[in-house]
């Protein structure tokens, strides 16, 4: 069994990566999110009672092959039959070790000047480039916000940056070479 399989076991339900090649897990740790524990009112959306804010996140132990990472939030207990992308950024720079907290903000707004040059938003499911903060519908129980860095063995992705983040996690499927994971959770109501 892989690290990455250790690390998300007890976690909710759905595993998003369980049908993906397994590779080795790294670091990944927030000064905003624990895994396991629920989100603070900071990362819901603002209809849903919060700043829609992403957090902060900063990583470590990653392969020595890794020449760029990506990083996703994604929610596999959204009642759409296909999940809900809340966030992909790509194409962020080996070097760059830490996402500082509103990293995820629409571009030309405060925060969105905190990503790295080079570095590729994708649309998430409300189609803007930017991170959306959760908003689970009423009676849907507890989701599970899967915050993933992937580590890739090449610098960049060549991928469309209108295209979805399924499409991102298709184009950069071959090259991951390990993942970062911390699972929060949310439901109705929290953030109020």
């Amino acid at each position: 069994m892989t690290q990455t399989q250790q690390s998300q076991q007890g976690r909710g339900a759905i595993n998003p990566y369980a049908g993906m090649p397994q590779v080795a897990g790294f670091t990944l740790t927030s000064a905003d999110i624990q895994d396991g524990e629920p989100l603070p009112a900071e990362l819901y959306a603002e209809h849903a009672g919060g700043a829609n804010r992403s957090p902060q996140l900063s990583w470590s132990g990653f392969p020595a092959e890794t020449q760029s990472f990506v990083v996703t939030c994604f929610d596999p207990d959204a009642p759409t039959g296909s999940g809900f992308w809340h966030w992909a950024v790509a194409n962020i720079p080996a070097s760059v070790t830490e996402l500082a907290a509103g990293a995820g903000a629409p571009s030309g707004t405060p925060g969105s000047e905190l990503l790295p040059p080079g570095a590729v938003t994708m649309p998430n499911e409300k189609r803007e480039p930017a991170f959306t903060g959760a908003a689970p519908p009423e009676g849907t129980g507890v989701h599970h916000y899967w915050f993933v860095v992937h580590a890739l063995n090449v610098p960049h992705i060549d991928v469309d940056p209108n295209a979805t983040p399924a499409v991102l996690g298709f184009m950069m499927r071959e090259a991951v070479v390990a993942r970062a994971v911390i699972v929060a959770t949310g439901e109705y109501g929290q953030a109020a």
